[in-house]
């Protein structure tokens, strides 16, 4: 692979989403898009190093990849740098963003906001062991720390004490008790202008936001001011947003013409992947909001609810389901 798509720009992501950008989902993200920087879901660093699974599997294509890390001890992020670095990833992202209170309980997540010192280690022990970027993914608050002198001393240590240089900024606070994660990403009002200050008063730090976008149109707005933009929950649902982004956003070639062929850009992966013994409805489950607003939208979503978790079930139930959109007009991509 090129060096220069081993080391990608923040200018556009898909946001890591526990249960959700797992490796089929990734691979389906990248029929859409060839340089969006996609990342993995979070992985424990107790996972990595004591767990019996293959956390850091993925396919060659997911390129450019990053993956996300939970912990908080500097020793055992290092080693997980290290693996991860040798397995070829092009990116480690600490999670200092998820308040949920099994995170909490393992001591890593939003909660780590309140220890910039330990963050700033970590991120400087991490940086010591690889060579590839590492980043921090982070709220603009937590519960009663939400000033914006607080964020300013969080970036500040963990930019100078840990040398970070690149920050993905949800523009939500985080309420460590009372909200569920769910909530956590709605109920908190967004701030955009808080991190828009950020970059004013840190311009020599990247800085990419996250947090309540769902269209094209609004990430170029946020481009004019920020180094990059993360989408989460809506590039997962409608993932047809994405079929434009490296033409509106990288200059570049879009992979596919419409969604039809998007789909069936995925067979050869998916007889693969069967032939290993992977259910069907691992892979298309990430694939259901695919033809979001296309007439036949829900006879896809529903023919592969109701037959790809059946034992057996192969290509031909994905061939039947396409067919239920396949006569309606010609499906661009949509930008959004």
């Amino acid at each position: 692979m090129p060096a220069a798509a081993r080391f990608p720009s923040q200018r556009f992501s898909v946001a890591p989403m526990l249960d959700w950008t797992d490796r089929h989902c990734r691979y389906f993200l990248r029929q859409l898009t060839r340089h969006a920087l996609l990342y993995t879901e979070m992985v424990t660093t107790g996972a990595l190093l004591y767990g019996k699974g293959d956390y850091l599997a993925y396919n060659e294509a997911e390129h450019p990849l990053a993956l996300q890390l939970g912990g908080s001890e500097p020793d055992a992020l290092a080693q997980c740098a290290r693996m991860a670095e040798l397995r070829g990833y092009d990116e480690i992202n600490l999670n200092v963003g998820c308040p949920s209170d099994r995170v909490q309980n393992g001591r890593f997540g939003a909660c780590l906001m309140a220890e910039r010192e330990r963050v700033a280690d970590c991120i400087a022990a991490m940086r010591s062991a690889v060579s590839i970027p590492v980043t921090v993914k982070t709220r603009i608050g937590i519960d009663e720390q939400d000033s914006y002198p607080f964020l300013c001393e969080f970036i500040q240590a963990v930019a100078e004490r840990g040398g970070c240089d690149t920050f993905i900024i949800h523009a939500r606070k985080a309420w460590l008790s009372g909200l569920s994660p769910k909530e956590n990403r709605e109920i908190p009002p967004l701030d955009y202008d808080r991190v828009y200050q950020l970059k004013r008063d840190f311009p020599s730090l990247t800085l990419a936001i996250n947090g309540g976008i769902t269209t094209l149109d609004q990430a170029e707005r946020h481009l004019n001011r920020l180094d990059g933009v993360m989408i989460g929950r809506e590039a997962y649902q409608n993932p047809g947003m994405l079929g434009q982004v490296d033409s509106r956003l990288f200059g570049a070639a879009d992979p596919h013409d419409d969604m039809t062929a998007v789909v069936e850009a995925m067979y050869p992966y998916m007889e693969r992947e069967l032939a290993q013994g992977t259910y069907l409805g691992h892979m298309t489950r990430h694939m259901l909001g695919i033809f979001q607003g296309v007439p036949g939208a829900r006879q896809w979503r529903r023919h592969l609810s109701e037959n790809a978790h059946k034992a057996g079930a192969g290509i031909d139930v994905v061939r039947q389901a396409l067919a239920k959109v396949a006569k309606a007009e010609p499906m661009r991509c949509i930008a959004g």
